[in-house]
């Protein structure tokens, strides 16, 4: 079976509170497109992550609003700006990298917060059934592309009834593999 590969470009999720901070008090997320996952899209609302060496501006912020706020970066954008950025889970955020928030209302420093997020499929439970995995297996993933197939180790599958089915990977690696716009994966070991 094959699947869709997704790239997630660097990326924040904010709090409610965070939100009003950076964008004011009355400030809500404005809905710019809907993204593969149920319920979740990319937001007219921008910020810039400020890092020790430098900042990254114009960074989308997907939406809905989370419990924590969250930024996901490629490790090249992480280095480039100078924030160490451990390779985890979305939500594993205990002890991860700092950095500072601007929008146009308000900054916020965020002491932890910032990661590279870890290879993931997204998967339905029907889907996960039929390629006898279960949520947190880690798989093994190829991915053939014109000019750079690879296959890709410790991709993590997560399981739910409210996900899509779809491998999300960050721009390192899309551009490691020459993915395209319409790219698919399937799993090879397991």
């Amino acid at each position: 079976m094959k699947f869709i590969v997704e790239t997630s470009a660097r990326h924040v999720h904010v709090t409610e509170e965070d939100l009003k901070v950076l964008f004011g008090e009355n400030a809500t997320l404005t809905k710019k497109k809907d993204l593969s996952q149920p319920g979740q899209y990319a937001c007219e609302e921008r910020v810039t992550v400020v890092g020790p060496k430098k900042e990254l501006a114009n960074v989308s912020i997907l939406g809905p609003c989370r419990k924590a706020t969250q930024v996901e970066l490629s490790a090249t954008d992480a280095r480039s700006i100078g924030i160490s950025a451990p390779i985890r889970e979305s939500g594993d955020l205990s002890g991860s990298g700092a950095c500072k928030l601007v929008g146009p209302c308000g900054e916020i420093e965020l002491s932890e917060g910032v990661i590279i997020a870890k290879r993931h499929i997204h998967l339905t439970p029907e889907d996960a059934a039929s390629l006898g995995v279960k949520d947190k297996d880690e798989v093994w993933v190829k991915i053939d592309t014109p000019e750079r197939s690879a296959i890709l180790g410790n991709v993590v599958c997560r399981v739910s009834a409210s996900y899509a089915t779809a491998m999300h990977i960050d721009t390192d690696e899309s551009n490691a593999v020459g993915s395209g716009r319409e790219q698919y994966g399937e799993i090879v070991k397991i």
